[in-house]
């Protein structure tokens, strides 16, 4: 059996360390979206803490709307205060010149649809740059995901760590640009 998964917006790295061990993880195609939710919303570590990065949706995402369906909005330029917020958060990390250039048009691109942006950020994030082995499937009928025990990953050297101790369970983000390809092993380790 694979890890079954909600599409989250840069997944926390235990969401990752959970699908890490498995040669395949289904994501959740079929369900309706979810306010309050890590869909829309991750969470990095800035110079003050830890902050909350938000995708604004259309309207009408609170009608029982299948997550497929649930469409970004636009009407504030949210794609380049995420960006400058990364890039404030990391541009001193050890990797963010190795990953920022490639990770900079995901920032620019206007997707549609937020479940594209989603699994397209994931897909780039664990099988290109970690170099995950495994292979992401959608679900074909609806199946409740598995739970996910957050906060049970281990430690990595952070950008502010010493002015803010470790922060734990942030964005897959953080671990990329703090680790690199050595992001991998932390996730093995769960």
């Amino acid at each position: 059996m694979f890890p079954h998964r909600t599409l989250c917006y840069l997944p926390p790295v235990s969401w990752c360390a959970a699908a890490w061990n498995s040669e395949a993880l289904v994501v959740e195609a079929h369900e309706h979206y979810q306010k309050g939710s890590l869909r829309n919303r991750c969470h990095i570590a800035g110079p003050n803490g830890v902050q909350r990065l938000s995708i604004p949706l259309e309207k009408g995402k609170h009608q029982q709307m299948p997550i497929r369906e649930v469409r970004i909005a636009y009407d504030e330029n949210w794609q380049r205060q995420h960006w400058r917020s990364i890039s404030t958060a990391y541009g001193n990390a050890p990797y963010y010149e190795h990953y920022a250039e490639d990770l900079a048009p995901f920032y620019e691109k206007r997707f549609v649809f937020l479940f594209d942006y989603n699994l397209d950020l994931l897909t780039f994030i664990l099988q290109k740059k970690l170099a995950w082995p495994g292979e992401i499937r959608m679900s074909e009928f609806y199946e409740a995901p598995a739970a996910v025990e957050y906060g049970m990953t281990r430690r990595y050297p952070q950008v502010f760590e010493e002015k803010h101790g470790f922060l734990p369970d942030l964005s897959v983000l953080d671990l990329l640009f703090c680790c690199g390809k050595r992001g991998g092993e932390v996730l093995a380790a769960g």
